[in-house]
């Protein structure tokens, strides 16, 4: 199951599942589960705990060191969980802080390119697509699709099931069930994703009346989160209303589309 040309550290533990290409590396202290296919020219390095089912495409480099200056060789954690598809060339740094973990969930596609940096956390069936950048210590919920050559600055939070249009470039949190446009904009609801996760048409509507409120009526948003506070009280719009209130970035705000009209 080991292919000749790969160089495996006699430290490292690997399930007796678990394939492994040619000219493929895997340092000492990586553990891969059940199940896992390891590609060609594949770097798994770090304090890398793998699950099972994952599958690694050609010159994936897993578990490397930060690219941050104050990192001091410390045996920093990268996680990963069950059934992750990374294509190529795709690549995650472990974390910079002893206390810490990079962690990615389970049930993701993450496309050619891509990168997850330090400290990130990315929930379960998130997709990231090719090119798609995200700075340390970012925060990524389920069910999130991050499209082509989108970038996410560092500390920014995106909520669940979450948009972001391509080449969309974001400072501030995303909230929860919206759209990202352009820079630090957001154009409405990911209907298509809400419908797809089994969210009624009542919760879909009560939603876009919050959205509305938040990002549509002209308040600032103290004043508008007082008023949808009262007024908004299923579980799905206070999942909107948390993230809103908790963040210390800020949140992206409404834009208009190209004609000028808001959507």
């Amino acid at each position: 199951m080991i292919h000749p040309t790969a160089i495996v550290h006699r430290g490292a533990q690997l399930d007796p599942s678990v394939r492994v290409g040619p000219y493929a590396v895997i340092d000492e202290h990586v553990s891969v589960g059940a199940n896992c296919v390891v590609g060609p020219h594949v770097h798994l390095t770090g304090h890398t705990s793998i699950g099972e089912g994952n599958r690694f495409h050609t010159g994936c480099v897993i578990g490397d060191a930060p690219q941050d200056l104050k990192y001091q060789d410390e045996p920093t954690r990268l996680i990963v969980g069950a059934n992750n598809v990374f294509r190529e060339h795709f690549t995650v740094h472990r974390s910079s802080k002893i206390e810490e973990a990079t962690v990615i969930g389970s049930e993701n596609f993450l496309m050619a390119h891509a990168h997850v940096a330090h400290n990130c956390r990315v929930g379960d069936h998130v997709i990231l697509a090719n090119g798609a950048l995200l700075g340390g210590h970012v925060s990524v919920a389920d069910r999130v699709f991050i499209s082509g050559n989108c970038l996410v600055h560092q500390f920014v939070r995106i909520g669940t099931l979450a948009l972001m249009q391509g080449g969309s470039a974001i400072s501030k949190d995303l909230p929860p069930f919206t759209i990202a446009r352009g820079g630090n904009g957001i154009c409405g609801l990911n209907v298509v994703g809400l419908r797809r996760a089994g969210f009624g048409t009542e919760e879909r509507l009560e939603l876009k009346k919050l959205y509305h409120v938040l990002f549509r009526s002209g308040q600032n948003m103290h004043n508008a989160m007082a008023v949808a506070e009262l007024r908004f009280t299923s579980d799905v719009a206070r999942a909107m209303l948390e993230f809103v209130a908790s963040s210390k970035r800020g949140v992206c705000t409404h834009v208009a589309d190209a004609h000028g009209e808001a959507d």
